[in-house]
């Protein structure tokens, strides 16, 4: 069971945490709703998608060790809530936590095929939201918003990347030249 946690920090956890209590809270407010005022109503109000959600929200928690299973994971858990639930909104959870998951790529992928595997999925995963988000009247009227957001994001995680390898071979030196 360690094994599993080997390797999360603590922010990871209180990263996941918080995803997990909106990804509830919204979960909550669609089961509770009556759907009025929306630009598409509702598929359905059943329980049942409050558990099936977590597996979205959950696996950020993993980012650090294999962010592009973390990525195929929450997109692939995405595309089962929106295949069984239909017309809900997840848009308030999942871009937030799509730009927070380009973060990731941003500062953990290796390799460019890795940076761009994960950048793809993360895009997929913002279609499939808003492809079927009852807060939201067309996809292409958040999408530029949702992938600009990722960008800038995954940006972020870039630049922390880069100055955290040209920090660690600057000290590399200094460590080697120490006499033992």
């Amino acid at each position: 069971m360690n094994a599993i946690f080997k390797g999360i920090r603590p922010l990871d956890y209180v990263l996941a945490a918080l995803f997990t209590a909106a990804g509830v809270f919204l979960m909550f407010e669609n089961i509770t709703a009556s759907g009025h005022g929306l630009p598409h109503p509702q598929s359905t109000t059943t329980a049942a998608m409050l558990p099936v959600f977590l597996a979205v929200t959950v696996p950020i928690l993993w980012r650090r060790r294999n962010i592009l299973a973390v990525t195929a994971v929450t997109t692939a858990a995405l595309v089962l809530h929106v295949l069984l639930f239909g017309w809900d909104t997840r848009c308030g959870v999942v871009l937030p936590l799509s730009a927070a998951l380009a973060y990731a790529v941003g500062r953990f992928a290796t390799g460019r095929r890795e940076h761009l595997a994960g950048l793809a999925v993360i895009l997929l995963l913002q279609v499939v939201t808003l492809a079927r988000d009852a807060s939201i009247d067309t996809i292409l009227s958040a999408l530029p918003i949702a992938v600009v957001g990722a960008a800038l994001f995954y940006g972020a995680g870039r630049f922390v990347q880069v100055k955290v390898s040209k920090k660690e071979r600057e000290e590399q030196p200094a460590a080697a030249a120490v006499p033992v």
